[in-house]
């Protein structure tokens, strides 16, 4: 197998374990949310610190405070969009959830334009306009603005827009963004064990299933890390759909929740806007080439 395949797998595993999220959120409806994001976060801490330990990468991690601004609005970021999914997860709005991360790349592409003055082609302009216009027969067919898809296509955006071009592994940023918010989260956690309101060592089942939030969240960077190094980015951004269908896929046909025509057009608009995209994209790729 050759390891540009290996690298393809390698994400679409990653993707298989987030789209599938859900499910194991949806499994803890009784655990806050914030509580769930204390474990999320400390859990993952856990597993990376454990890999920065091991592999002698501490001084890497130390080398961060350099950039420390950068990684404090980083984790700002990434700690409010992990908090918003969670909630809108356990409190039926998983479907809402997915459509934001079919619009993230999208709000990403418009960002890159607007921030870094990144080009954007015709074809990639009306993919965003048709994005857009999801948002709006959203907002006009449910009588309300999609806030949940929006704010997490955006909060993600903007993590990835802070991220950019810190030349810092994976890893060792999410382990420095975890260290920064873990914190407070363990205090709180602590008071709320020490109050007999936590959920974790109440019982065998949230015992054993709560640390599992620390895999969940790390295992799909590590594998997206490894198979995003050996693919080209339009394969990687592509099988990143992957995600969203499966975390649409899971709400509607598992968790149960509701999916109206709305939905339906607005899914449709985004498809569209993705193939708009990406063929513009493989056009500039094959001009390129020639």
């Amino acid at each position: 197998m050759t390891s540009e395949r290996v690298g393809v797998w390698a994400i679409v595993a990653a993707c298989a374990i987030w789209g599938f999220a859900p499910l194991y959120y949806h499994a803890m409806p009784e655990v806050p949310a914030l509580e769930m994001m204390a474990h999320r976060t400390i859990w993952t801490g856990v597993m990376f610190g454990a890999w920065v330990w091991i592999a002698g990468q501490g001084a890497a991690l130390w080398a961060l405070r350099a950039q420390a601004g950068r990684i404090c609005l980083a984790a700002l970021l990434i700690g409010f969009n992990w908090l918003l999914f969670i909630w809108a997860v356990s409190g039926g709005r998983a479907v809402e959830a997915s459509l934001g991360y079919y619009i993230y790349p999208l709000v990403s592409a418009g960002l890159g334009a607007l921030l870094f003055h990144e080009r954007l082609a015709r074809r990639q302009a009306w993919a965003l306009a048709l994005a857009a216009g999801a948002v709006l027969v959203l907002t006009l067919g449910l009588g309300v603005a999609p806030l949940v898809s929006l704010a997490l296509a955006f909060s993600f955006a903007a993590y990835a827009a802070v991220k950019r071009g810190l030349g810092v592994p994976a890893m060792i940023g999410v382990l420095a963004e975890v260290l920064l918010i873990a914190p407070p989260l363990v205090l709180w956690l602590a008071w709320q064990e020490w109050q007999g309101a936590g959920w974790f060592g109440r019982d065998l089942y949230h015992t054993v299933l709560l640390p599992v939030a620390g895999p969940i969240s790390g295992l799909p960077l590590v594998l997206f890390s490894y198979g995003a190094a050996r693919v080209p980015m339009a394969t990687s951004g592509l099988v990143q759909y992957l995600n969203p269908s499966l975390q649409f896929l899971s709400a509607w046909a598992i968790m149960g929740e509701a999916v109206s025509p709305w939905h339906g057009i607005a899914l449709a608009l985004i498809w569209g806007a993705i193939a708009l995209y990406f063929s513009s994209r493989a056009q500039t790729s094959s001009s390129v080439s020639t």
